[in-house]
């Protein structure tokens, strides 16, 4: 058998040139103390987070492979809820940068989140249609809310009351109540897609932003739910509402108070609207913390700021007006002219100012100083800022370039034609030359270094040497490029390469083939014909053997050059080819394809080695460094990245087993949800989702109670030779029990139990059989019984009770471990419920002892100041005394 040929690893090394990407929004983060000063914006997987002061990368927070597309930082600032493509969300820590939480609950990318004001629940929104609560301090999810029939755009949680507010792209903003879980008012007064909302004026006014250029302003009353006087009350907040709605000229018959009297728990009118100077749709619409400013932009470069007064800024301008109404009426001898005196919508939410932006605008966010200064950050469809750039040169639409040997001056090949060279140390434009009748498609350097290459869409092959002129202005001699000789062609070049050796060219055409010509008379020599789809790439191996082509087929070709015959062709990415090269001294290439990843060949074996993956979007060029060393690609995602070729062995077996188990679990994501018994579909759900992760932990209980049953057993059985032998007989000890400091095997389910997360427990007992509840039950009333863990414990057995009710209370041989478990767990729960409350009761007094003493501790110090001022004038009072 022969030896297997060794490969090298490429591992990512570095990501730069990027500032953030465009898919999700922007936030301000609190870090260090201050507020204000920081950014947070998405960047492909990562989090970026930037000093705005100093424009200088301050934190990263890492993702895994999956684009970022929402972020949401904690009402205390020192976390940030990061939403991915996936329908995962991650819980940052902002003082460390590590993930402290994961959640897995959506099918598809995660497009709303938003905390409760206290930081204790979140809320997200996807483009499954789907809203989930989680709870982040038990680090869990609460329920699923099902009803939109579109991508959630927005959700909002109330501070007062216990409610929630989404809208979606199906024209429809939903009220839910999150004490019994079910929506309970609907409003429908949209035609086209709720795109964004806003709640301001202490909550008692929503604003919602739509496809056209109108912002829809909602009053909100809330009906107070009090016995007696429920019913006069509902009344007059229908009647203190109406005067608004005739106001306006128009009330829309859905939004009255509901008629059943359980759904009276808040009534929305249309008391007017606002309009934008855009005409497009809205993109986002949002508001500072404190809720003065409100803020919204379209699909163009201009944002849109509007100032939302307080209650006592609109009594104040009520009774100028009233003023001014008073004097008028005086003049006219009118009376009573306090009726005709009402604010409009526009004195309430007054148009501030109008930002124009240098490119289009794809999310902002505002904060309000403390000292009343408003802070605005805006992230813009275009990578603005370029650090980590060496320079940065104007030029026309490029398509292509090449490094002048000696690496001084670069030459880029335009659309329009032109040949434009560049001096790199100045980053000033030396020469333009018209150079082609169409675009220049691809340029390459010959391997004598003394000239370049051009092919272009005008049908021609153009010959180019580097020469040395003077110009009349300056006493040095400059480079330049003369053109040489022409090589006419019958279709538009698309790519140019020059062997090794520089004795043949290799011009791939729009007829799909590829034509090798003799570089000294400019014979034809090869035509290279197989594929379906014009040829955007090829490469010449470094022996000038072998030449390998991609193309739009999505096909590389590898060929031999002495014959022109098809070694191989191979299936090689999702869509297009659009670069390919060999690695230096070797007959190893790459190929980057339009289905954003690059991939390794071997093109003796005609094997796939390894594919990188980190792109999220289409991959037009790579560089590999002299050595093979190192990979450059850049992306449509306006990312470059690095790629470091490691000294770890790659083994071909291994890595087809890890792609096959890497699909497997990407099924097991997509299967069907498992059901529970029972159970309809309606608009409350759980909030988890099938994922390897919760198969794997409820395979771990599996094998942890396995053991327990086996040990237990052996136990029986050792006891029994025991009592024959009438003597102690050594028991041998599980060795997974003696890893864990020879503890009980009821003991080592309890530590399995306590590892699973806490996100992926109701999934992980989901999944389990029912074959091992029982044991499971009896295992949980002998850790009640011992106090050990008993919320954690409650939680699972309660879920256990719902999902599997009809099974257990069919089991004649669990009646008498539920009555056990019933007493245990009554009598357990109310001893933490009283600790919980001591507790509680302890720190409220510390509280108010600390608070007592920084009464006195401020009472003495202004006595002090107080003493110190008197001592002050006394002693002023005596030296202007002595002065007379």
């Amino acid at each position: 058998m022969g030896l297997t040929r060794q490969y090298l690893r490429y591992e990512p090394a570095a990501l730069f040139g990027l500032v953030a990407s465009a898919r999700a929004g922007v936030a301000f983060v609190a870090l260090r103390g201050e507020r204000g000063r920081y950014v947070a914006v998405p960047a492909c997987e990562h989090v970026f987070v930037w000093d705005t002061r100093k424009g200088e990368k301050v934190l990263i927070l890492k993702g895994l492979k999956q684009q970022v597309s929402c972020l949401c930082p904690s009402p205390d600032g020192l976390h940030l809820a990061v939403g991915y493509e996936d329908g995962a969300i991650r819980v940052f820590n902002l003082l460390s940068g590590e993930s402290t939480i994961t959640f897995n609950g959506h099918r598809a990318a995660v497009t709303a989140l938003q905390y409760d004001h206290l930081g204790g629940r979140l809320v997200s929104g996807s483009k499954d249609t789907e809203v989930i609560v989680w709870d982040v301090i038990n680090e869990s999810g609460l329920y699923r809310l099902r009803g939109h029939k579109d991508v959630i755009t927005q959700v909002l949680f109330l501070k007062e009351k216990n409610l929630l507010v989404t809208c979606a792209k199906d024209t429809l903003v939903k009220w839910w109540d999150l004490d019994t879980q079910h929506c309970f008012k609907t409003l429908v007064g949209h035609r086209a897609e709720v795109w964004g909302m806003a709640l301001l004026s202490k909550e008692k006014r929503l604003i919602t932003g739509s496809a056209d250029s109108e912002l829809r302003v909602w009053d909100l009353t809330y009906i107070q739910e009090v016995k007696d006087p429920d019913e006069p009350e509902s009344k007059k907040s229908k009647g203190s509402s109406s005067p608004g709605a005739e106001e306006n000229g128009e009330e829309d018959e859905t939004l009255e108070l509901d008629e059943h009297p359980e759904e009276r728990i808040v009534k929305c009118s249309k008391v007017g609207s606002i309009m934008r100077e855009g005409r497009d749709r809205v993109v986002t619409l949002g508001t500072d913390r404190m809720g003065k400013f409100l803020a919204c932009h379209g699909t163009d470069a201009v944002l849109e700021v509007f100032s939302v007064l307080s209650e006592e800024e609109i009594q104040k301008k009520l009774e100028k007006k009233m003023k001014k109404a008073r004097k008028k009426a005086k003049q006219n001898s009118e009376e009573e002219p306090e009726r005709s005196v009402e604010l409009s919508l526009q004195d309430e939410i007054q148009r501030v100012t109008s930002v124009k932006a240098s490119s289009k605008i794809k999310s902002f966010d505002l904060i309000l100083s403390p000292k009343g200064e408003l802070k605005m950050v805006l992230l813009l469809q275009n990578n603005v800022i370029e650090l980590q750039c060496i320079r940065t040169m104007e030029c026309e639409y490029a398509l292509c370039s090449l490094f002048v040997p000696g690496d001084r001056q670069v030459i880029v090949g335009t659309k329009t034609g032109k040949l434009q060279l560049y001096d790199l140390a100045s980053g000033s434009l030396i020469e333009t030359l018209d150079a082609h009748d169409g675009a220049v498609w691809s340029i390459a350097l010959s391997p004598d270094q003394h000239g370049f290459v051009t092919g272009g869409a005008d049908k021609c092959v153009k010959f180019w040497d580097f020469e040395l002129v003077k110009d009349e202005s300056s006493v040095q001699k400059r480079l330049s490029m003369k053109h040489v000789r022409i090589l006419q062609l019958d279709e538009d070049v698309l790519c140019v390469r020059y062997s090794p050796n520089q004795k043949l060219l290799a011009v791939s055409l729009l007829d799909c083939t590829v034509k090798v010509f003799y570089v000294d008379t400019l014979k034809f020599f090869l035509s290279l014909y197989g594929h379906k789809l014009p040829v955007l790439c090829m490469d010449i191996s470094y022996d000038g053997t072998l030449i390998a082509t991609g193309s739009a087929d999505r096909n590389v070709k590898i060929w031999g050059l002495d014959f022109g015959d098809c070694h191989r062709s191979l299936f090689a990415h999702d869509d297009s080819v659009m670069y390919l090269q060999f690695v230096p001294k070797s007959h190893l290439f790459f190929t980057a394809g339009k289905d954003s990843k690059i991939k390794q060949w071997d093109a003796d074996k005609f094997e796939h080695i390894q594919t990188l993956e980190g792109h999220h979007q289409e991959v037009w060029c790579l560089a590999l460094s002299p050595n093979g060393d190192y990979v450059v690609s850049a992306s449509h995602d306006k990312s470059l990245r690095l790629w470091e070729r490691t000294r770890e062995p790659l083994i071909l077996e291994e890595e087809r087993e890890m792609q096959r188990e890497a699909e497997y679990e990407e099924s097991v994501a997509k299967e069907e949800q498992p059901v529970v018994a029972g159970e309809r579909q309606g608009e409350t759900g759980l909030a988890g989702k099938k994922t390897i992760e919760t198969i794997k932990a409820a395979e771990r209980i599996m094998e942890a109670i396995e053991l327990y049953r086996e040990e237990t057993a052996k136990l029986k059985e050792h006891n029994a030779i025991c009592k024959a032998a009438g003597k102690e007989v050594p028991f041998p000890v599980n060795p997974i029990l003696r890893a864990y400091g020879n503890i009980t095997p009821s003991a080592y389910v309890l530590e399995v139990f306590k590892k699973v997360k806490s996100s992926e427990l109701e999934e992980s007992l989901l999944v389990l059989p029912f074959s091992y509840v029982p044991d499971l039950l009896r295992l949980f009333n002998e850790y009640i019984q011992l106090g050990s863990d008993v919320e954690l414990l409650c939680r699972a057995l309660l879920f256990l009770l719902k999902i599997h009710f009809g099974q257990i209370t069919g089991n004649q041989m669990l009646v008498t471990v539920i009555e056990n478990l019933k007493k245990t767990t009554i009598s357990r729960v109310s001893e933490a419920r009283d600790v919980l409350g001591f507790n509680m009761a302890g720190l409220q007094f510390l509280k108010r002892e600390i608070e007592a003493k920084d009464e006195v501790t401020f009472f003495a110090d202004a006595t002090e100041r107080f003493e110190e001022k008197k001592r002050k004038r006394k002693k002023k009072e005596k030296m202007v005394l002595a002065v007379l």
